[in-house]
């Protein structure tokens, strides 16, 4: 029996939850599939990218801080084993990889993981007042999305303006925002690191108020300072776990051409954060 390989890769991947996410998928198909994490440097990636469609590996995933990397490496003219789908040039960061016929097809599923686990509180996309927080990759995949999914107005908040304009130049819906801007906002988007393994918050309290829906990209820990602060201000909360498995879940559609069971994965994940808690109080 052959078993295929499915991977993610980045650096470090060891806590990555996507093995425990993709492998629930793979049993519950009854796939003779594996996902693995391949930790690959910066330095190395040409070289892996240049030698998978040869590979018995059929399906990969991207995480930081290779997302940008991957998209110039399979967008350049030169490159003649891979290409990108307007999803990746929006966001100019791949996150998924279907290779088919030894080409590589980059993809990006973090906006619509992100919309999508915003639309189970029940909050539309579509007509929607939106501040990001944030301008990297994942914020610039969020908005490309929140543009495309009809939202009328997203702020975008970051320290750097310069990168903000950059995050903002693909959309005219997207603008140059303040923190000012929550006050009239019905979803609020954390799209940093802020707040990864500790209490710190990238945006203050008192700017929180019952008329939001708030998701935090961030899922160590599932409730964070800012998720916390929603709850009591009254809001409508998503952890970054929901944006997680919603990826991923999509990530299985671009592969397979079947969405992942979302419940699923999120309880994979759920139960390999349970085990990794144990692990570390022994």
């Amino acid at each position: 029996m052959t078993i295929e390989v499915a991977a993610i890769i980045g650096y470090p991947v060891s806590q990555s939850l996507s093995p425990a996410m993709h492998n629930a998928v793979f049993h519950q198909r009854k796939l003779d599939w594996s996902y693995v994490a391949m930790e690959v440097r910066e330095e190395a990636l040409l070289g892996v990218m240049q030698t998978l469609g040869s590979k018995s590996l059929l399906a990969l995933s991207v995480t930081m801080p290779h997302k940008e990397a991957i998209f110039e490496i399979l967008d350049n003219a030169s490159t003649s084993f891979g290409e990108i789908d307007e999803s990746a040039r929006a966001a100019r960061s791949v996150n998924t990889i279907a290779i088919s016929g030894g080409r590589l097809i980059g993809s990006n599923t973090d906006g619509d993981g992100c919309c999508n686990a915003i639309e189970l509180t029940g909050v539309e996309i579509a007509g929607s007042r939106v501040v990001v927080v944030g301008a990297g990759g994942t914020a610039r995949a969020i908005v490309a999305t929140l543009a495309r999914r009809g939202a009328s107005d997203v702020a975008v908040i970051n320290r750097t303006e310069s990168r903000a304009q950059d995050v903002i130049a693909s959309t005219n819906v997207a603008r140059i925002g303040t923190v000012d801007d929550i006050a009239n906002a019905s979803i609020l988007i954390n799209a940093t690191s802020v707040g990864m393994g500790n209490q710190e918050t990238p945006v203050d309290a008192t700017r929180l108020h019952s008329d939001l829906a708030v998701l935090d990209a961030v899922y160590h820990p599932l409730e964070t300072t800012l998720l916390r602060d929603a709850k009591r201000a009254g809001a409508k909360t998503v952890d970054g776990l929901w944006m997680l498995v919603h990826q991923g879940a999509l990530q299985q559609l671009a592969w397979f051409k079947e969405i992942g069971d979302v419940q699923l994965m999120r309880q994979a994940a759920v139960d390999e954060l349970a085990v990794r808690a144990l692990h570390s109080d022994k």
